[in-house]
C-alpha cells in the first residue's frame, strides 16, 4: 500500500515524476546497466531533447534525471520517505510539459517506503552510489562527458530544495542534519575520496548560494530547444 499523501504526489508531480502513470514510457533505469542499450538510450535521449550534440543530450537527461535524485533527499527530510523500488520499476517515458515534449520519471506507488532512522545514513549512501555514480558511469561509455557537470545537474536541484527546507521551521533541524550527512566524506567513500556536494557548495549555507552561479560547468540547458539558461550558470 501507498502511504503518499496527496501534498505528496503533487509535489512529486511538479518535479515531472509520475506515480501510478505507465503511458509512454519507453525505458527503465535497468537497461541503462546494459552496455548494448547505450547507444539506443543516446538516439532516444537525442530525439527527446531535440539536439544532436551527445554531451548536451546526456545533460539534458541527467537534468531531468537529477529531479528524481533531489526529491529522495526531499522526501527523506520532509517525510522519512524515500523510493525503494527496484530499477526496472523506475520508467522514463515523455509527456508535454509547458508546450514541449519532456523526459519524465514513472514509479509505482508501493515502491515509496518509510525508513527508520538508523536506516538513514545507508539510505543516503545507496542514493549517491548506485542511482547516481553507478548511472553516470554507464553514461560515460558513450561519451567523455563531465562527470563534475553531471553531478551538478542533481546539485542543483538539491540545492533549492534544501534552502526551501532550511527556510521553514517544521523541517529546519532535520534539515542542517542531512546537509551535515552530505557533507561527510565517509558518505562518498565507496567511490570518492571527498563529498562531491560539500566541493559544489564549499560548505556555506545554502540560502547564500541559491542567487549565485554557484556551477562550476555549464549545464548546457541553454542549448536545448525550449530551454532558458541555467540559473546557476557559470558563463553569466
Amino acid at each position: 500500500m501507498s502511504s503518499l499523501s496527496r501534498d505528496q504526489l503533487q509535489q512529486l508531480q511538479s518535479y515531472s515524476i509520475y506515480v501510478d502513470d505507465s503511458a509512454n514510457t519507453v525505458f527503465s533505469l535497468q537497461q541503462l546497466h546494459n552496455d548494448e542499450f547505450l547507444p539506443d538510450f543516446l538516439t532516444l535521449i537525442k530525439a527527446i531533447s531535440n539536439v544532436e550534440s551527445d554531451t548536451i543530450a546526456l545533460s539534458y537527461f541527467t537534468r531531468r534525471y537529477g529531479m528524481f535524485v533531489a526529491m529522495q533527499f526531499y522526501m527523506l527530510t520532509t517525510y522519512d520517505e524515500v523510493w525503494d523500488g527496484s530499477f526496472g520499476n523506475l520508467k522514463f517515458g515523455v509527456k508535454e510539459e509547458f508546450g514541449n515534449k519532456a523526459l519524465c520519471m514513472f514509479t509505482h506507488s508501493s515502491d515509496w517506503q518509510m525508513i527508520n532512522e538508523d536506516e538513514r545514513e545507508t539510505t543516503f549512501m545507496k542514493i549517491l552510489e548506485q542511482q547516481c555514480n553507478a548511472i553516470f558511469v554507464q553514461l560515460r561509455k558513450i561519451t567523455s562527458v563531465s562527470p563534475k557537470m553531471l553531478w551538478e545537474n542533481v546539485f542543483g536541484y538539491m540545492l533549492w530544495h534544501l534552502h526551501v527546507l532550511l527556510s521553514n521551521p517544521g523541517t529546519c533541524e532535520q534539515a542542517q542534519i542531512d546537509i551535515a550527512l552530505l557533507e561527510d566524506d565517509s558518505l562518498w567513500s565507496s567511490f570518492a575520496k571527498h563529498s562531491y556536494f560539500k566541493e559544489y557548495t564549499g560548505g556555506d549555507h545554502p540560502s547564500k548560494l541559491i542567487n549565485m552561479p554557484v556551477r562550476k560547468t555549464c549545464c548546457f540547458s541553454k542549448d536545448v530547444p525550449g530551454w532558458m539558461q541555467c540559473g546557476f550558470c557559470p558563463l553569466k
